[in-house]
Protein backbone atom coordinates (compact mmCIF):
# COMPACT_ATOMS: atom_id res chain seq x y z
CA UNK A 1 0.00 0.00 0.00
CA UNK A 2 3.00 2.54 0.90
CA UNK A 3 4.17 1.66 -2.28
CA UNK A 4 1.14 2.21 -4.55
CA UNK A 5 1.10 5.78 -2.40
CA UNK A 6 4.06 6.22 -3.28
CA UNK A 7 4.29 5.76 -7.28
CA UNK A 8 0.81 8.23 -7.45
CA UNK A 9 2.59 11.05 -5.79
CA UNK A 10 5.66 10.55 -7.57
CA UNK A 11 3.37 10.89 -10.51
CA UNK A 12 1.64 13.81 -9.41
CA UNK A 13 4.80 15.19 -8.74
CA UNK A 14 5.51 15.12 -12.78
CA UNK A 15 3.62 18.48 -13.72
CA UNK A 16 3.18 21.41 -11.59
CA UNK A 17 0.08 22.23 -9.65
CA UNK A 18 -0.44 25.26 -12.38
CA UNK A 19 -0.38 22.83 -15.03
CA UNK A 20 -2.79 20.76 -13.36
CA UNK A 21 -5.11 22.90 -12.82
CA UNK A 22 -4.43 24.28 -16.21
CA UNK A 23 -5.28 20.84 -17.97
CA UNK A 24 -8.54 20.30 -15.79
CA UNK A 25 -10.21 23.35 -16.62
CA UNK A 26 -9.08 22.72 -20.83
CA UNK A 27 -11.16 19.67 -20.23
CA UNK A 28 -14.02 20.84 -18.84
CA UNK A 29 -14.77 23.49 -21.53
CA UNK A 30 -13.85 20.80 -24.19
CA UNK A 31 -16.77 18.38 -22.25
CA UNK A 32 -18.98 21.93 -22.64
CA UNK A 33 -18.06 22.12 -26.39
CA UNK A 34 -18.99 18.90 -27.22
CA UNK A 35 -21.79 18.87 -25.17
CA UNK A 36 -23.19 21.70 -26.65
CA UNK A 37 -22.18 21.02 -30.25
CA UNK A 38 -24.16 17.11 -30.10
CA UNK A 39 -27.11 18.94 -28.59
CA UNK A 40 -26.86 21.39 -31.49
CA UNK A 41 -26.61 18.49 -33.90
CA UNK A 42 -29.85 17.04 -32.25
CA UNK A 43 -31.46 20.23 -32.61
CA UNK A 44 -30.89 21.91 -35.34
CA UNK A 45 -30.14 18.39 -37.66
CA UNK A 46 -32.65 19.60 -40.43
CA UNK A 47 -30.46 22.73 -40.39
CA UNK A 48 -27.02 20.85 -41.48
CA UNK A 49 -25.42 19.72 -43.87
CA UNK A 50 -26.61 16.34 -45.35
CA UNK A 51 -23.23 14.69 -44.55
CA UNK A 52 -24.10 15.37 -40.91
CA UNK A 53 -27.75 14.19 -40.80
CA UNK A 54 -29.30 11.60 -39.02
CA UNK A 55 -30.64 9.86 -41.75
CA UNK A 56 -28.66 9.05 -45.12
CA UNK A 57 -25.52 10.66 -44.03
CA UNK A 58 -22.64 9.86 -45.03
CA UNK A 59 -21.05 9.48 -41.60
CA UNK A 60 -23.93 9.61 -39.33
CA UNK A 61 -22.15 12.07 -36.90
CA UNK A 62 -26.16 13.10 -35.33
CA UNK A 63 -26.41 9.43 -34.10
CA UNK A 64 -23.12 8.99 -33.61
CA UNK A 65 -22.88 11.40 -30.51
CA UNK A 66 -25.83 10.48 -29.44
CA UNK A 67 -24.38 6.90 -28.39
CA UNK A 68 -22.16 5.67 -25.79
CA UNK A 69 -18.67 4.36 -27.75
CA UNK A 70 -17.40 8.15 -28.97
CA UNK A 71 -17.69 9.13 -24.96
CA UNK A 72 -16.15 5.89 -23.50
CA UNK A 73 -13.03 6.45 -25.92
CA UNK A 74 -13.00 9.85 -25.12
CA UNK A 75 -13.01 9.10 -20.86
CA UNK A 76 -10.46 6.09 -21.99
CA UNK A 77 -7.66 8.21 -23.69
CA UNK A 78 -8.52 11.01 -20.73
CA UNK A 79 -7.35 8.52 -17.99
CA UNK A 80 -4.62 6.56 -20.00
CA UNK A 81 -2.72 9.93 -20.31
CA UNK A 82 -2.89 11.16 -17.15
CA UNK A 83 -0.52 11.62 -15.01
CA UNK A 84 -1.64 9.07 -11.92
CA UNK A 85 -4.87 7.52 -11.26
CA UNK A 86 -6.42 10.07 -9.14
CA UNK A 87 -5.77 12.94 -11.86
CA UNK A 88 -7.51 10.42 -14.49
CA UNK A 89 -10.36 10.39 -11.87
CA UNK A 90 -10.88 14.24 -11.79
CA UNK A 91 -9.96 14.80 -15.17
CA UNK A 92 -12.78 12.30 -16.56
CA UNK A 93 -15.45 13.38 -13.89
CA UNK A 94 -14.67 17.38 -14.68
CA UNK A 95 -15.51 16.26 -18.89
CA UNK A 96 -17.92 14.71 -18.07
CA UNK A 97 -19.49 17.29 -15.88
CA UNK A 98 -19.07 19.95 -18.65
CA UNK A 99 -20.67 18.14 -21.67
CA UNK A 100 -23.68 16.29 -19.59
CA UNK A 101 -24.66 19.76 -18.09
CA UNK A 102 -23.94 21.87 -21.39
CA UNK A 103 -25.78 19.57 -23.35
CA UNK A 104 -29.27 19.26 -20.98
CA UNK A 105 -28.94 22.82 -20.21
CA UNK A 106 -28.76 23.50 -23.96
CA UNK A 107 -31.83 21.04 -24.37
CA UNK A 108 -33.84 22.49 -21.25
CA UNK A 109 -33.62 26.24 -22.20
CA UNK A 110 -32.97 26.29 -26.06
CA UNK A 111 -34.23 23.43 -27.47
CA UNK A 112 -37.36 23.65 -24.84
CA UNK A 113 -37.58 20.16 -23.15
CA UNK A 114 -36.04 17.49 -20.89
CA UNK A 115 -35.71 13.99 -21.32
CA UNK A 116 -35.58 13.23 -17.75
CA UNK A 117 -35.23 9.18 -18.32
CA UNK A 118 -32.21 9.41 -20.41
CA UNK A 119 -30.95 12.57 -18.76
CA UNK A 120 -30.83 9.93 -15.56
CA UNK A 121 -28.68 7.32 -17.36
CA UNK A 122 -26.34 10.41 -18.03
CA UNK A 123 -26.40 11.84 -14.58
CA UNK A 124 -25.60 8.10 -13.65
CA UNK A 125 -22.88 7.88 -15.92
CA UNK A 126 -21.24 10.64 -14.45
CA UNK A 127 -21.42 9.97 -11.29
CA UNK A 128 -19.54 6.65 -11.67
CA UNK A 129 -16.90 8.09 -14.19
CA UNK A 130 -13.91 8.72 -11.42
CA UNK A 131 -14.12 5.20 -10.42
CA UNK A 132 -13.78 3.94 -13.91
CA UNK A 133 -11.41 6.28 -14.82
CA UNK A 134 -9.25 5.42 -12.14
CA UNK A 135 -9.43 1.93 -13.13
CA UNK A 136 -8.94 2.77 -16.68
CA UNK A 137 -5.96 4.01 -15.56
CA UNK A 138 -4.02 1.37 -14.72
CA UNK A 139 -4.43 -0.34 -18.27
CA UNK A 140 -1.31 1.39 -19.41
CA UNK A 141 0.42 -0.62 -17.51
CA UNK A 142 2.89 -3.61 -18.11
CA UNK A 143 1.89 -6.01 -16.00
CA UNK A 144 -0.65 -8.92 -16.51
CA UNK A 145 -3.12 -6.82 -14.58
CA UNK A 146 -2.52 -3.93 -17.17
CA UNK A 147 -3.01 -6.80 -19.91
CA UNK A 148 -6.44 -8.37 -18.51
CA UNK A 149 -7.59 -4.58 -18.19
CA UNK A 150 -7.01 -3.48 -21.50
CA UNK A 151 -8.55 -6.54 -22.88
CA UNK A 152 -11.60 -6.20 -20.73
CA UNK A 153 -11.80 -2.07 -21.95
CA UNK A 154 -12.19 -3.56 -25.65
CA UNK A 155 -14.50 -6.16 -24.53
CA UNK A 156 -17.11 -3.44 -23.99
CA UNK A 157 -16.05 -1.29 -26.16
CA UNK A 158 -16.83 -3.71 -28.65
CA UNK A 159 -20.11 -4.81 -27.86
CA UNK A 160 -20.69 -0.28 -27.97
CA UNK A 161 -19.49 -0.41 -31.85
CA UNK A 162 -21.05 -3.08 -33.37
CA UNK A 163 -24.22 -5.18 -32.87
CA UNK A 164 -24.34 -9.51 -33.29
CA UNK A 165 -25.84 -12.17 -32.64
CA UNK A 166 -25.95 -16.04 -33.65
CA UNK A 167 -26.43 -15.53 -37.84
CA UNK A 168 -25.86 -11.82 -37.98
CA UNK A 169 -23.22 -8.93 -37.72
CA UNK A 170 -24.10 -5.38 -38.31
CA UNK A 171 -21.64 -2.22 -38.06
CA UNK A 172 -23.19 0.62 -36.69
CA UNK A 173 -21.46 2.79 -38.42
CA UNK A 174 -17.90 3.77 -39.92
CA UNK A 175 -17.50 6.39 -37.27
CA UNK A 176 -17.76 3.15 -34.72
CA UNK A 177 -15.42 1.21 -36.86
CA UNK A 178 -13.08 3.93 -36.25
CA UNK A 179 -13.79 4.35 -32.19
CA UNK A 180 -12.27 0.63 -31.57
CA UNK A 181 -9.53 0.99 -34.21
CA UNK A 182 -8.45 3.98 -32.21
CA UNK A 183 -9.13 2.12 -28.49
CA UNK A 184 -6.93 -1.18 -29.84
CA UNK A 185 -4.38 1.98 -30.67
CA UNK A 186 -4.23 3.28 -27.42
CA UNK A 187 -4.53 0.33 -25.23
CA UNK A 188 -1.52 -1.48 -27.77
CA UNK A 189 1.19 -3.78 -26.36
CA UNK A 190 4.67 -3.29 -26.58
CA UNK A 191 4.59 -6.02 -29.37
CA UNK A 192 2.05 -6.78 -32.22
CA UNK A 193 2.27 -10.23 -30.94
CA UNK A 194 0.96 -9.00 -27.29
CA UNK A 195 -1.16 -6.58 -29.00
CA UNK A 196 -3.02 -8.68 -31.24
CA UNK A 197 -3.66 -10.80 -28.64
CA UNK A 198 -5.26 -8.89 -26.28
CA UNK A 199 -7.35 -8.05 -29.47
CA UNK A 200 -8.32 -11.69 -29.77
CA UNK A 201 -9.18 -11.67 -25.98
CA UNK A 202 -10.86 -8.67 -26.20
CA UNK A 203 -13.45 -10.28 -28.87
CA UNK A 204 -13.50 -13.48 -27.22
CA UNK A 205 -14.71 -11.43 -23.89
CA UNK A 206 -17.22 -9.73 -25.73
CA UNK A 207 -19.54 -12.51 -27.28
CA UNK A 208 -19.29 -13.75 -23.62
CA UNK A 209 -20.48 -10.37 -22.30
CA UNK A 210 -23.54 -10.42 -25.02
CA UNK A 211 -24.32 -13.93 -23.83
CA UNK A 212 -25.01 -12.90 -20.31
CA UNK A 213 -25.66 -9.51 -20.82
CA UNK A 214 -26.87 -8.82 -24.18
CA UNK A 215 -27.13 -5.21 -24.40
CA UNK A 216 -24.69 -3.20 -26.41
CA UNK A 217 -24.94 0.60 -24.77
CA UNK A 218 -26.06 1.91 -28.34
Amino acid sequence: MIKFLNDIRNAENLISNNRKTINTIALLFLGIALGTFSKLLDFRQTELPSVLMAIDGALDVHNFLGRFAIWVLIALCISIYSNSAIRASINVFVFFVGMVASYYLYSNYIAGFFPRSYAMIWFGFTAVSPLLAFVCWYAKGKSKLAFILSALILAVLFNMCFVYGCWYFNVRSVMEVIVFIIGLIVLRRDTLRSSALMGTISIVLAFLFNIVIPFHWG
